[in-house]
């Protein structure tokens, strides 16, 4: 079925479904756009800018200048399209629940160890592959295959790289507890000593690194002036 066009005058919808058309039709994936181009997208129309920010609860991946660093201010990159919230049916499907609290937040976020449990990137840190981007991170719901094979929607620590990857895949903790008693006995002990400590065994220096990685930006130049003498 071809889509809609954004422009379409009969097009029955609001600002935020025209914007997804917007992006897909006039701007492609991996391409940048401008909130000087939005307003003249969508003439008249307050807060648009706004309205394609909400795409992201549906799973859209646009990023700014805070994660990618050759953006300017006043561009965004559109990485990747989300939901097809232009079809009613996958719309009302992937409605955005209700908001995660900030106590809820900060206690996922302390329980992961303020790292993305996928990658394990810290909040702040440069991706490795890409030192232009750093790692935003957020509490989201993740669908969860549960070892007995039971579903549930649980909240995790990820970056928005990873999340933008995972496409909504379910975490598979059935697949994880086979590869784990797949593991020769030494393996598997060495495994439950990590599991015991609620980390794998690290080095001072990684422990360190992590820690450093944690602090307020005011305190790692602390720490960098001090270290700098």
């Amino acid at each position: 079925m071809p889509l809609p066009l954004w422009n379409d005058p009969d097009l029955k919808a609001g600002t935020m479904i025209r914007g997804a058309l917007w992006l897909v039709q006039e701007i492609g994936e991996g391409n940048t756009f401008t909130k000087e181009q939005i307003r003249e997208a969508f003439p008249g129309i307050s807060q648009a800018d706004r309205r394609i920010r909400d795409l992201r609860d549906y799973g859209w991946v646009m990023l700014t200048n805070t994660e990618d660093a050759t953006l300017t201010a006043e561009d965004q990159r559109f990485v990747t399209a989300g939901v097809p919230v232009w079809d009613p049916a996958a719309r009302r499907a992937a409605a955005p629940q209700k908001a995660v609290s900030a106590k809820d937040k900060q206690a996922v976020m302390a329980r992961d160890d303020y790292m993305c449990t996928i990658c394990g990137i810290s909040g702040g840190e440069s991706y490795m592959d890409n030192s232009n981007q750093t790692a935003v991170l957020s509490v989201t719901r993740r669908p969860t295959v549960l070892a007995d094979g039971g579903e549930e929607v649980l909240l995790v620590t990820e970056c928005k790289r990873c999340r933008a990857g995972s496409e909504g895949r379910p975490a598979r903790a059935d697949e994880v507890l086979n590869g784990i008693q797949a593991l020769d006995a030494a393996d598997r002990r060495r495994l439950a000593r990590w599991i015991e400590r609620g980390r794998r065994g690290s080095t001072p220096l990684d422990r360190a690194w992590s820690a450093y990685r944690r602090l307020p930006a005011d305190a790692r130049d602390e720490i960098r002036s001090v270290l700098e003498h």
